[in-house]
């Protein structure tokens, strides 16, 4: 992997996210169209259902979650909807093609949209426990669906704040109950390689922009809690801050403790790249370092 891994110029920042922020998780349209099941919707479920690439899923998908598949293609979001580029344990990322209102918001030349679908059953919360417990916001929600809804629009408001701090991040382009549309990090071959998939020849220069972005982030209000060498993609020349969906803000009883664990592992990862680095001596730059 070469490259200098070119910066994005920050925008003027907020202060630091308000832990207190409302999210919005009553019914939305999707619900609507899920309980109606007219006869276009119907054909649209069973289209999906019935496709190899949805198999895997089978009774993962309520019907709400169809639903909100076919409002994204309802409103010009997304035109088709592709096979899938990775699986985990809350959630599958598929590739689809971009619909008119997509193609607006993206980059000239892209076509594709990346689909974060939300388990709303399958989904245990085990590994999302430390993120949720002590964030005021998912308290009061009690049910699997208010917690999986809530998840999927803070995982797009962390995008939108990462991305006016200046870290590069995939751009978001529309939510609907547990499905998050957002731009396509890779190329007609496939999604763009993980930095534990690829050679770096630029270690240093590499380091120094996965710093700069966790500093930036945290200028901004947030940790991202699971930063690894896992998390960030190379493509196009940049250096790309994927899954950001447990952020939390500095206001959360955890965030210093998620800090310096990021911190140790982006240190771990760059130390077997040959370079001298503590996960202590970045986490001391990033906070003396965190006026933007």
């Amino acid at each position: 992997m070469t490259g200098e891994y070119g910066l994005l110029e920050p925008d003027e920042s907020d202060a630091p996210g308000d832990e207190f922020e409302q999210i919005d998780v009553s019914d939305t349209e999707a619900d609507r169209i899920a309980r109606k099941r007219d006869r276009e919707f119907s054909q649209f479920r069973k289209r999906i259902k019935d496709s190899d690439r949805f198999k895997v899923d089978d009774g993962a998908f309520d019907d709400a979650t169809f639903a909100a598949l076919y409002k994204l293609v309802q409103d010009g979001y997304v035109d088709a909807i592709g096979g899938p580029l990775s699986t985990g344990k809350e959630a599958n990322v598929y590739n689809a093609l971009a619909g008119e209102r997509s193609l607006d918001l993206l980059r000239e030349g892209e076509e594709e949209v990346a689909m974060k679908v939300y388990r709303t059953r399958a989904t245990n919360f085990q590994d999302m426990r430390e993120y949720l417990v002590g964030d005021p916001r998912f308290e009061e929600l009690g049910d699997k669906k208010k917690i999986v809804m809530a998840w999927t629009r803070k995982e797009l408001s962390n995008l939108e704040r990462a991305r006016k701090a200046g870290v590069r991040v995939p751009q978001p382009l529309a939510v609907e109950r547990n499905v998050l549309i957002m731009e396509y990090i890779g190329t007609e071959d496939g999604r763009a390689k993980r930095l534990t998939e690829v050679s770096i020849e630029n270690p240093e220069t590499a380091f120094e922009v996965v710093r700069e972005y966790i500093r930036r982030l945290y200028a901004a209000g947030l940790v991202h809690g699971d930063l690894s060498e896992y998390n960030v993609l190379f493509y196009d020349g940049e250096l790309v801050v994927i899954d950001v969906g447990q952020a939390v803000t500095v206001h959360h009883p955890n965030a210093e403790e998620f800090l310096e664990r990021d911190c140790e592992n982006v240190a771990s990862f760059f130390r077997r790249q040959g370079m001298d680095v503590s996960g202590d001596e970045l986490l001391a730059w990033v906070q003396e370092h965190a006026e933007p």
